[in-house]
């Protein structure tokens, strides 16, 4: 099935998605996921659908897929107003004027109610250009929207007036100013509110600017000259040769052919310090060139680069929804007729039972429409995951789902890797010996077994030892968590690995890693990898929340306890292979919500069953599906900020939450008995989700540490 990602505009609340949602799932399609926040529609297309039929079936719903092209021949009319700014300015002088016949003094004219009719004629016949088609169209869909409230409240004001106008019945039955004032003060609020949604995607929007912009091309003639000419991105193929010169960007993921440059990469990982590129080295696109100048060959373009598996990532994880937002969609799936019910409701207990008169009391019912918010529960998980994501993006943490967020407020025990996780990875060679081995042979029958693997320890063998005459092996594996065995063209079976390979009666010295051959211990190689800085810092951190450690690997018991010292880990596993790590982890899980951090090697397993799986992964290690959260900045610095990012944005989200319950049950009230003037409850109605988006946006500027 071809999976279909969309930007879907005029989506305002929950129940907006929740009214596209609902449509494709009828169509028969699968994975439908909607974010009203960015606008974002994904879902797998059956072969039963077009694209084409689907466009017009959301269009016919009231909403634009905006990078989809219109249906045949015809043309997206062109619209009067794009924007609810430029609604609210035009209907601004109307809703003015009107509002004078209210002062204490009368202006003579405007006590007309034929003049004050074809004044709020231009402001009603605009709010219901958008209030009332969309409140009609999700009508039709069985799913009324925030709209149906609005456009019911205005309506009901003006059509109580018109009767009071074509009857002349007096001023007392003439209130055009409430129709425009609810339609004008909706449309301010839903402009504030459009304004304060967007800055939560602040973030994800700097990102999404880096990939569309101008590369340097390098390209041949017939006398094999270089040229150079500028291209837009979009435009590179993989194998294209380009050249980046000091202080531009890089247009795509490429590799260096010549030269050497300072790359900062803070777009991608949050590190502002450049690092060092030279020849055969990755460069990421979006990344900028501070110093240098290089010639590269382009690896990845469109989806499959670094920074597109970065957005897709934000972008699927605003599309989740935790748990906590459940009770929220339930009950905003539920809202709108709710509120219906309570303002007929209001209206026949005001004008029958307690005796108020017909004005006062549509009044009253009037101000339970517009007061009420479902927008706002709608609002309170998206907004505050959109900033919370985005500043985790900002600092090179990505989150593969919502849910990540929520579990991080539970976790009790983290466990580490140790190769690659609490150390740097970049081992060095300290010494090595055989008895029956000659020096160039030893090395030769090394760097041909680890040449087939992407173990850190291999990488860095084959990067010391450069050996061209390497042997063809007939048959060779890599056995997780042990090591290398092959088998040569005469029958011989060489293994190379820690010391799960030999008995340890054999040496009670500790190594590295031994050969063998035929299960006849041959040599053995020492090799010392150096702890990372911050080890210390973040196991620190984590005691200070009383959050216990654990030291998991299948190193040696001597060089595990060795590095649990020197950082302060509480507990030391060693010598586990990855069966054994996949156990652990789940007794572990059993007793406290347990968060793992790897390097994705040989952890996958223990990795996709811990509460939360963190990857230690550098970019081109991105696409790990077993981890929950990736840090890219190939270190464990910002694990602090990716744990207090994810209990913050909870908290922020209960906050939002408790605002938008407690908004809704004390307003409407107020407005059933009088306490609440229509025109002042369209007003606090809009500015209740503007509450919420400062609130969120908060988070991105909050201390979390």
């Amino acid at each position: 099935m071809e999976k279909v990602e969309w930007k879907v505009e005029g989506m305002d609340c929950t129940n907006c998605a929740l009214t596209i949602s609902k449509y494709l799932n009828k169509e028969g399609l699968k994975n439908v996921k909607v974010n009203f926040i960015g606008g974002d529609v994904s879902f797998e297309l059956n072969e039963s659908k077009s694209k084409e039929q689907l466009t017009k079936g959301i269009t016919h719903l009231g909403y634009t897929v905006v990078n989809e092209l219109p249906i045949g021949n015809n043309k997206n009319p062109s619209k009067l107003f794009t924007n609810h700014l430029q609604r609210f300015l035009f209907c601004l002088p109307f809703t003015a004027i009107l509002m004078l016949h209210m002062l204490p003094w009368h202006i003579h004219f405007l006590m007309n109610p034929w003049i004050q009719l074809g004044i709020c004629l231009p402001v009603y016949f605009v709010g219901m250009g958008y209030f009332g088609v969309s409140a009609v169209k999700s009508l039709a869909r069985g799913i009324p929207n925030m709209n149906v409230l609005i456009a019911i409240g205005a309506t009901a004001a003006f059509v109580y007036s018109l009767i009071g106008t074509i009857g002349n019945f007096g001023m007392d039955y003439v209130f055009y100013e409430t129709a425009a004032t609810i339609i004008t003060l909706v449309f301010l609020g839903e402009w504030v509110e459009h304004k304060s949604v967007a800055t939560t995607q602040r973030e994800l929007n700097k990102l999404a600017a880096q990939q569309k912009l101008m590369a340097n091309m390098i390209a041949f003639d017939d006398e094999h000259k270089e040229n150079i000419f500028p291209v837009e991105n979009t435009q590179l193929r993989v194998g294209d040769l380009i050249l980046i010169k000091s202080g531009e960007q890089v247009p795509m993921d490429c590799k260096i052919l010549w030269g050497d440059a300072h790359v900062n990469e803070a777009l991608l990982t949050g590190e502002s310090m450049p690092v060092h590129k030279q020849k055969k080295e990755v460069l990421i696109g979006g990344s900028l060139l501070t110093d240098g100048t290089v010639k590269a060959q382009v690896t990845a373009t469109g989806k499959d680069t670094v920074l597109s598996n970065i957005l897709n990532l934000v972008k699927q994880a605003q599309g989740e929804k935790p748990p906590i937002q459940q009770l929220a969609d339930k009950i905003s799936a539920i809202f709108v007729p709710v509120v219906l019910g309570i303002s007929a409701f209001t209206f026949l207990i005001n004008y029958f039972v307690a005796d108020v008169n017909a004005t006062s009391s549509l009044m009253r019912s009037i101000a339970v429409l517009v007061i009420s918010c479902p927008c706002a529960m709608g609002l309170a998980t998206p907004a505050a995951i959109a900033v919370g994501l985005g500043r985790a993006a900002k600092n090179g943490i990505l989150f593969r789902n919502a849910k990540s967020l929520e579990l991080f407020k539970d976790i009790k025990t983290v466990v580490f890797d140790k190769t690659g996780t609490l150390t740097k990875g970049q081992f060095t060679i300290t010494g090595f010996q055989s008895k029956v081995l000659q020096e160039d042979e030893f090395k030769r029958i090394v760097f041909s077994l680890e040449k087939y693997s992407n173990h850190p320890i291999a990488k860095a063998i084959t990067n010391n030892w450069k050996i061209n005459n390497a042997i063809v092996w007939k048959k060779i594996e890599e056995v997780k968590g042990v090591g290398m065995r092959a088998e040569d063209g005469e029958g011989n079976i060489y293994q190379l690995g820690n010391t799960s390979s030999v008995s340890l009666t054999i040496n009670k010295e500790q190594h590295t890693a031994y050969l063998l051959k035929n299960n006849e211990l041959i040599g053995w190689l020492d090799m010392d990898d150096e702890i990372r800085e911050e080890s210390k810092h973040v196991i620190s951190y984590l005691h200070s929340k009383n959050i216990k450690t654990i030291l998991l690997s299948g190193d040696s018991w001597e060089r595990c306890k060795e590095v649990a010292d020197a950082t302060g880990i509480d507990e030391v596993l060693a010598q586990k292979k990855p069966e054994e790590k996949l156990q652990i982890i789940e007794q572990l899980n059993n007793t406290n919500p347990t968060a793992m951090a790897g390097d994705g090697i040989n952890d996958a397993p223990a990795l996709a069953k811990a509460t939360i799986g963190i990857s230690m992964s550098d970019a081109s290690q991105l696409a790990m599906q077993t981890a929950q959260v990736v840090l890219m900045n190939k270190g464990i610095q910002h694990l602090p900020l990716a744990l207090g990012l994810g209990k913050h944005t909870f908290t922020t989200i209960r906050q939002n939450l408790f605002w938008a319950f407690v908004y809704n049950i004390v307003a409407i009230p107020i407005a059933a008995v009088g306490l609440l003037h229509p025109g002042i409850a369209a007003l606090a109605m809009g500015f209740s989700d503007v509450v919420l988006a400062i609130n969120s946006i908060r988070l991105k500027y909050k201390k979390v540490l």
